[in-house]
């Protein structure tokens, strides 16, 4: 609860306090970094308005009650408004009755999540299986994993979609919905139309395809690869770009990305060389979402980096990934402050 009135601000966290964990800091202290249950706003128009831009965090709206100063005008489906002089007992009821509907929402968003993520990682399963075997890929099943990653990280934010994705052993599938978890999330944030986020989702869906054909005791092997395991790793770009040309009807982006998702803007990538302008903005994207998730990710032979961390080696990297991108993904998809680049 943020409030200008003292009084009105103790009572109301003591009250809230009975039934959830409740932080009311004085007006100027700061946002929690963490996201938030319910938001009640009770400060003047001006200073509320200042407030806008640290409430947007992550994910679906923080649903919020605003007692407000002057006349209400029109308001968002999670925003609630209530007049500055309703008594503390109405105040309380509507607290006390939108945490119930939050909590009821909660429960509910978590059982879509839950199938969600069970679709979609039989989806890439079977992606996978049939690149294995030589089988055609299914242009359906490929728009409903889409479909289903961008619907899923849309609702309940790409933290709530990693922590579900995390949730099992599944290998590579992992790896693979995490990183069209990030670039669903990204692409949204920086205002892709809807046929180009849609067409990233794709892409970084089926960006690592081309492991389907690596063998599995180098995809799974628990340490580092030597250098002849990493000279067949090295070639699963090529290996994806290939099968996805050969059965035909994939967009050229699509395809783009697949093979060039190694590439860096210094030309140090593989498996073409492709520096600067060469290097498309959608693989750009994917790039960034591929080496923050491999570098966030649990591993036999590491633990994986904080987030902090994770960005710290890619800033680190100069000439490596896009650097405008790669400001803009920490705010954009982590809600946390980049790092100085």
């Amino acid at each position: 609860m943020l409030s200008d009135r003292p009084a009105e601000r103790s009572a109301l966290e003591r009250a809230v306090a009975l039934v959830m964990a409740c932080r009311a800091p004085s007006p100027g202290a700061g946002l929690p970094a963490e996201r938030p249950h319910l938001v009640v706003l009770d400060l003047p128009d001006a200073q509320r308005a200042a407030l806008e831009p640290a409430l947007d965090w992550p994910g679906p709206p923080v649903p919020r009650l605003v007692l407000a100063r002057s006349a209400p005008g029109a308001s968002a489906s999670h925003i609630r408004v209530l007049p500055v002089a309703a008594p503390r007992q109405i105040v309380l009821a509507n607290v006390f009755a939108m945490i119930e509907a939050e909590t009821r929402s909660v429960e509910a968003r978590d059982r879509r999540l839950r199938a969600s993520n069970a679709a979609a990682t039989a989806i890439v399963a079977e992606l996978f299986d049939s690149a294995a075997l030589g089988a055609g890929l299914q242009q359906t099943d490929l728009d409903r994993g889409t479909g289903i990653v961008l619907a899923a990280v849309s609702e309940v934010g790409i933290s709530a979609w990693l922590a579900e994705v995390w949730r099992h052993d599944a290998g590579v599938y992992q790896h693979t919905l995490s990183v069209a978890g990030y670039a669903s999330a990204f692409g949204a944030r920086i205002g892709l139309a809807r046929a180009d986020l849609a067409r990233l989702a794709r892409s970084a869906l089926l960006h690592d395809i081309g492991k389907a054909r690596i063998p599995t005791e180098i995809l799974n092997k628990p340490g580092r690869l030597d250098p002849a395991e990493q000279r067949l790793m090295r070639r699963h770009p090529e290996i994806g770009a290939a099968l996805l040309a050969a059965q035909g009807g994939f967009e050229p982006a699509v395809i783009d990305v697949v093979r060039h998702h190694h590439e860096r803007l210094d030309g140090t990538g593989y498996p073409d060389g492709l520096a600067g302008a060469a290097v498309s903005d959608a693989v750009r994207i994917v790039a960034i979402c591929d080496v923050f998730s491999a570098l966030t990710e649990r591993r036999a032979y590491r633990q994986p980096a904080t987030a902090a961390e994770a960005l710290a080696i890619m800033t680190d990297a100069r000439g490596h990934l896009d650097p405008d991108l790669l400001r803009a993904f920490a705010p954009a998809v982590l809600g946390i402050a980049a790092l100085a680049a």
